[in-house]
């Protein structure tokens, strides 16, 4: 991302932003700094870390080709879409600030000068003279950490954890608002333990948001932590910070802030993507019993609502979908890859359009042939939607006549409901069930969470997790237990976790299709799954199904076993 050009160190591609779209900060994710407030997210491309199962892979691994891809936005640019949208400010966020640092201070200025606030997410992992440079241009900082030992950041290329420290310490003292997100993996626990000791001993007043890690690009499943073992590490880590927040997890109550002196929830808070949150309900910067929480700012009165894709990471995994298709076309030519993406992203297609073609089960299969013409690959084109479609119309006609049983679809946890409109409800449908989503009226992203009472009324008889962000199926059994959730799918014992990017984002879904038919209707259909699966992989990827081992990634068949 820089040269020598004989005079000194200067930007490859200077004063050139990628994507701007405007968010609610807490998809940033800012927690405690004027809550529910609409910023205008950017990015460039490129970070100055490499680490295993990037959330913003497709930025930072793809950097050279999305930057000579033509669709660059001036800060002129910026400052008129933050006007247009009636943001608060401007936020640097999906990849690093440090990687495109004199033209991010150039915008913050300017933007300072228009009286916008400004802030950014990093990993922190910059000089001290950066750091000083960037306290005196922002407002708030969420810092990313990504362990609190040499061994962590080493896996990411970098030596240690101290120019992180320092930087967060640097920012503090400025009076920069600072948050803290931690990532933690499976069998890291003393690693986010030792990082909430370190931020107490900085103040604890700052918010720590424990992410939980979710194996994308060419990270395994081993890695990631389930959601009951991440909320149980957060009640640990509450005994060290007061303000800790846990993040992908679906149906978590851990996003939501409570009142230290009583008890009261003050600012309610669910899932909204991959590192992401909204504003779901109540929410008071004072509890009723007169303790003030630590938060910057008043409360939005208006909050709001992303359309389609859009809205902090969610625009990374919107990216990744279009690459699943593309992958799955046999499309490898770097710079034909980011022709496609800075076309969706040019044209907004990631809002509305993207998002309902997703959504639809026909649609999708007109997307894939949409994609197959802009890159010359019709045949391929042709080939995987006969595949699909061979398999899909067989399903449908064998259930025309069948009774539909009641089906439910949770994320994560089993009282955190996928919306009405959902692929994977359109899955239940052509597989013979009736989706019962359908009569929960309200709807988030992907979903909403539920009371007891209205998963009781739904009396599923199959519940089904979802295959993005899931639960282990004695999780969901466990947990349905101890709620007393006793509808007939948890009494038979018909509750189900989905295999990965089986059920949405890829056009691996027609497995996930044909798993789902096999589970409601055993008298219609005995797929081979594994057999099948083998044939897909090999057929669309070029590896046999065994060869690599599952992660949460839409684009790759999965991490290579070793």
């Amino acid at each position: 991302m820089y040269k020598n050009d004989g005079a000194g160190i200067a930007e490859r591609f200077p004063n050139a932003f990628l994507a701007a779209f405007p968010v609610s900060i807490e998809t940033l994710p800012v927690l405690h700094f004027f809550p529910g407030a609409k910023f205008l997210q950017v990015c460039t491309v490129g970070c100055n870390l490499s680490c295993g199962g990037c959330v913003s892979e497709i930025l930072v691994g793809h950097a050279e080709s999305l930057a000579a891809s033509g669709t660059a936005l001036t800060i002129d640019d910026l400052l008129g879409l933050a006007a247009a949208h009636a943001c608060s400010g401007i936020a640097f966020a999906l990849n690093d600030p440090i990687a495109s640092f004199p033209t991010f201070c150039r915008l913050a200025e300017r933007a300072r000068e228009e009286g916008l606030s400004v802030g950014c997410s990093t990993n922190g992992y910059m000089t001290e003279a950066s750091a000083l440079r960037l306290r005196e241009r922002v407002d708030f900082v969420n810092v990313g950490l990504k362990g609190v030992t040499e061994e962590s950041y080493r896996a990411c290329g970098a030596r240690s954890v101290e120019p992180v420290l320092r930087t967060i310490r640097l920012l503090h003292e400025g009076g920069v608002h600072v948050e803290i997100s931690a990532v933690y993996r499976r069998g890291r626990e003393d690693e986010v333990l030792g990082a909430a000791r370190m931020i107490a001993a900085i103040s604890p007043d700052i918010p720590l948001q424990v992410m939980r890690f979710v194996p994308f690009g060419d990270a395994g499943l081993g890695e990631e932590p389930t959601i009951y073992a991440s909320e149980g590490l957060c009640d640990r880590l509450r005994g060290i910070l007061p303000w800790v927040y846990l993040f992908n997890s679906p149906g978590t109550r851990y996003l939501t802030t409570f009142c230290p002196a009583c008890g009261t929830s003050c600012i309610e808070r669910e899932f909204f993507g991959p590192m992401g949150t909204h504003l779901s309900g109540e929410a008071r910067t004072v509890c009723s019993c007169g303790h003030a929480l630590p938060v910057q700012g008043p409360i939005s009165p208006e909050i709001f609502y992303e359309p389609g894709m859009m809205g902090g990471y969610r625009v990374t995994r919107g990216l990744e979908m279009v690459w699943a298709i593309l992958n799955c076309l046999g499309v490898q030519d770097h710079s034909v890859l980011a022709g496609i993406w800075a076309r969706v992203l040019r044209t907004g297609m990631l809002g509305k359009e993207l998002h309902d073609r997703m959504n639809n089960i026909d649609a999708y299969l007109d997307l894939v042939m949409d994609f197959a013409h802009q890159t010359g690959r019709e045949e391929a084109g042709r080939d995987l939607c006969g595949y699909i479609r061979e398999r899909l119309d067989y399903i449908r006609e064998r259930t025309a006549d069948v009774p539909r049983p009641r089906v439910y679809y949770a994320m994560g946890h089993p009282l955190f409901a996928l919306n009405a409109g959902r692929f994977e409800g359109k899955l239940v449908e052509a597989a013979g069930g009736t989706y019962v989503n359908r009569a929960i009226v309200r709807e988030g992203k992907p979903g909403v969470s539920i009371s007891r009472e209205e998963f009781l009324e739904l009396a599923p008889e199959y519940l089904f997790t979802s295959g993005f962000l899931t639960s282990p199926e004695e999780d969901s059994l466990r947990y349905c237990t101890e709620h007393g959730l006793d509808v007939p799918a948890v009494k038979n014992g018909r509750v189900y976790s989905m295999h990965p990017s089986w059920d949405f984002g890829s056009p691996r879904w027609i497995l996930g299709l044909m798993t789902i038919a096999n589970l409601l209707h055993p008298d219609r259909f005995a797929f081979a799954i594994e057999e099948e699966a083998d044939r897909f992989y090999r057929r669309f990827y070029g590896v046999p199904y065994r060869a690599v081992a599952s992660n949460r990634s839409f684009a790759h068949p999965g991490a290579e076993r070793r």
